[in-house]
């Protein structure tokens, strides 16, 4: 992702954020970016845990139906 960035543009780009918002800024962007990150992962797993919920309560409702009602040999 970031192997044509150098050193040197790194650099560049954290001086020009610095000019744009100022040192006191970056720590609040900074903690707000950490909250949301934060925020979207607990979205996501608790979405996974859902579905695999979901995925486990069909799993159980088509064995049952299986149990209730067998096939007829003759």
């Amino acid at each position: 992702m970031l192997g044509g960035i150098g050193a040197q543009e790194l650099i560049l780009i954290f001086l020009v954020i610095l000019l744009l918002f100022g040192a006191k800024r970056i720590p609040e962007i900074a903690s707000g970016l950490g909250k949301g990150l934060r925020e979207f992962k607990k979205a996501m797993r608790e979405t996974q845990d859902e579905i695999e919920k979901a995925g486990e309560e069909k799993k159980t409702e088509d064995k049952k139906s299986e149990d209730e009602s067998p096939e007829k040999k003759t």
